[in-house]
């Protein structure tokens, strides 16, 4: 079978070709190519060490010299090109403690987590395909090159990448290679956030991140969210349910795009109802207040996960009025604009719908309506440009402040009932109107 590889990627590997070494283009590429999927990106590998790569090429970046790579740029693209290489000891389940080079591909893709990350190509030989990988490319399956518990034992990571590769492929897991995750999930502890987070994110923008589900039962979520498996825990008493909370939350998951912020949204939306839930004498159960809690609870999981702030400030407020309900009137839509923002209001009407469509059947129509209706108003808001922040207001504080208001507090409390009383009359957003009224009601 023949791969189409882009002409700078060629161009490398005849160079090295030509002068007597060995190269072929490898791992996530290569499968991308045989699944008619477009690859993200190019590497390579070599028989050459990185001192005799770098004398083929006029420009080259040592981005990982230590453990055999270095980058060729060819243009204005660059290209990771790596020796062939065994791991020595991992200590640390993540890092080996040496890497020494070798002649031998066969020794280099032994190293490799997949099956289907571990072949190769180029256009002389084909494809290299010591392991079964293109067997289970056509079986769909994820399975671990030779042993699996090896395989974990010496990047626990991996654990995570087989499930993120099954969700984004619509594969599943090979027997063996499930035992062994479920066996070494615990050593996911010894994993930075900051790569956790990395799979977590590509599990859940994935095409099945319903397989969040998956996680949960190997273990891995015990180990990176163990709120999670809280809510699998916490059945849902309730007319409006007929999922336990963490079903409820898969389902939900899969109703929204596949956005980060929405879908880490629908994982954690009701991460406090556990904590939160209280249940009558009649059996029936109830979560006060789990929306404010959970913004809280979605912070401390966000920054433990490492998240950048906006993420953070997305979320969490998402998670906050995730349950704010009102009839589909344009003043309460303005009002509820006000409070989660022009911004993100649009995700908060994709939230509740995903809400909505993973509670059962009771009034569920009723409530799709209802949200039909606000996103209408929520659409000739936006067209009527009425003003829904301070930022839209017709007055400033400079404005205040040159009818004859001192600066200081009082200025930004004034403002506030401004936006109050616009929010309630959009008519009144005046500049003249406003300033006429702070005049006679503050007799200025």
């Amino acid at each position: 079978m023949k791969i189409q590889l882009p002409e700078k990627v060629n161009t490398i590997i005849q160079t090295l070709q030509e002068h007597g070494y060995e190269a072929y283009a490898v791992g996530g590429c290569v499968r991308d190519s045989l699944l008619g999927r477009e690859p993200g990106d190019w590497d390579i590998t070599t028989s050459a060490s990185p001192d005799e790569t770098k004398k083929l090429f006029a420009r080259t970046v040592d981005t990982g010299i230590e453990h055999g790579t270095v980058t060729v740029l060819l243009g204005k693209e660059g290209f990771e090109v790596t020796t062939y290489r065994i791991d020595g000891k991992y200590e640390d389940s993540r890092h080996p403690t040496e890497v020494i080079f070798t002649r031998n591909l066969r020794e280099d893709l032994l190293r490799r987590d997949f099956t289907i990350n571990a072949m190769a190509y180029n256009d002389t030989e084909g494809i290299v395909d010591i392991f079964g990988g293109m067997d289970d490319l056509k079986r769909k399956i994820i399975r671990c090159v030779g042993n699996a518990r090896e395989r974990f034992g010496e990047d626990a990571l991996r654990i995570m990448r087989g499930v993120r590769f099954a969700a984004q492929l619509g594969f599943s897991l090979e027997k063996e290679t499930k035992e062994a995750m479920t066996e070494l999930a615990p050593t996911l502890e010894k994993i930075s956030a900051e790569r956790i987070q990395t799979e977590l994110v590509k599990l859940l923008v994935s095409d099945s991140p319903e397989l969040i589900r998956e996680a949960y039962h190997l273990g891995i979520t015990a180990v990176i969210l163990p709120e999670f498996d809280e809510m699998m825990r916490t059945g849902q008493e309730t007319k409006y349910h007929r999922y336990d909370v963490g079903e409820h939350t898969v389902q939900a998951v899969c109703n929204v795009p596949p956005d980060k912020v929405l879908r880490l949204t629908m994982l954690l939306h009701d991460v406090a109802k556990p904590e939160m839930k209280t249940v009558d004498a009649d059996g029936t159960a109830h979560f006060k207040g789990h929306d404010i809690r959970g913004e809280q609870k979605a912070k401390e999981i966000l920054r433990r996960l490492k998240f950048d702030n906006d993420t953070i400030h997305k979320v969490t407020k998402l998670v906050r009025w995730h349950d704010y309900r009102m009839p589909a009137e344009k003043k309460n839509v303005r009002k509820a604009m006000s409070k989660i923002s022009a911004e993100l209001f649009p995700m908060y009407l994709l939230v509740k719908r995903a809400d909505i469509l993973a509670h059962s059947m009771y009034r569920r129509e009723e409530e799709l309506e209802n949200l039909s209706g606000l996103q209408k108003c929520y659409e000739e808001i936006v067209a009527d440009h009425e003003c829904v922040s301070l930022k839209q207001l017709a007055v400033t504080g400079t404005d205040l402040i040159g009818i004859g208001m001192k600066p200081g507090k009082q200025i930004g409390e004034v403002l506030n009932e401004l936006l109050r009383i616009v929010l309630e009359y959009p008519e009144f957003n005046n500049k003249e109107h406003l300033l006429r009224f702070v005049q006679n009601r503050f007799d200025i």
